[in-house]
């Protein structure tokens, strides 16, 4: 555990530092796709020349790699100070741990959304994003893993349903709007009820556990992503 994942509040989402080149690339990337945008209209809307923009970046693919690695990073660090700030409640690490992600896929939506562009990088570039993406995984894993060990999980299959808790986690930025009906909050809410289900926690006084008091009363600020 990072001393910067000890430190996070992981509920509250202030913009990203990024600089104006990523901030633009991301808009850019997001509205037009990556292959739908060119490195000169990335130029323009930052109001550089082509060839400044090539001194701090080497490539298109070189501003989406970045990208990546500032989303994953702090998706990283983010679920990483959820589970410590648990401390050693099974449950509470579970349902903190698909918070933190869902709030993250709700907050940093466009970030999310980039994703889908993986495809685009060169195959160096995908494996140390699949290497960032695996570590969310471990510890989703080593968390159900503790649940299943205490008694309060039960899992047929421990791989496959943490494989699949993720993949529902990471779809919320395909539908997920800050205008629309549900909040940052009541979205993460009720994604931990349901990740509960998945995992066949079922009762400790004969019903799910309400964990909005402690664990969604500081994360109801609606800020937008940046």
């Amino acid at each position: 555990m990072s001393a910067e994942s000890a430190a996070l509040d992981w509920r509250s989402f202030p913009p990203l530092p990024m600089s104006d080149i990523l901030r633009h690339s991301l808009e850019l990337f997001d509205a037009n796709g990556y292959h739908g945008t060119t490195v000169r209209q990335i130029a323009n809307h930052v109001g550089v020349t082509v060839p400044a923009l090539y001194y701090h970046h080497a490539s298109k693919e070189a501003l989406l790699v970045e990208l990546f690695e500032v989303s994953m990073r702090e998706l990283n660090t983010r679920t990483e100070a959820a589970v410590k700030d648990a401390g050693d409640d099974p449950v509470a690490r579970f349902s903190f741990l698909v918070e933190a992600i869902v709030l993250y896929m709700t907050h940093r939506a466009r970030h999310a959304a980039l994703d889908t562009e993986i495809r685009h990088v060169s195959p160096e570039s995908r494996s140390r994003y699949a290497a960032s993406r695996k570590r969310l995984e471990v510890l989703m894993r080593e968390v159900v893993t503790g649940g299943i060990a205490s008694g309060e999980f039960s899992v047929t299959d421990t791989g496959e349903s943490v494989r699949a808790l993720l993949g529902m986690c990471q779809s919320v930025p395909r539908w997920f709007h800050p205008d629309g009906p549900l909040t940052h909050s009541e979205v993460a809410q009720r994604y931990v009820d349901i990740a509960l289900h998945t995992v066949g926690y079922t009762t400790r006084r004969g019903e799910m556990p309400d964990l909005k008091p402690a664990s969604l009363l500081r994360s109801s600020n609606p800020i937008r992503d940046e």
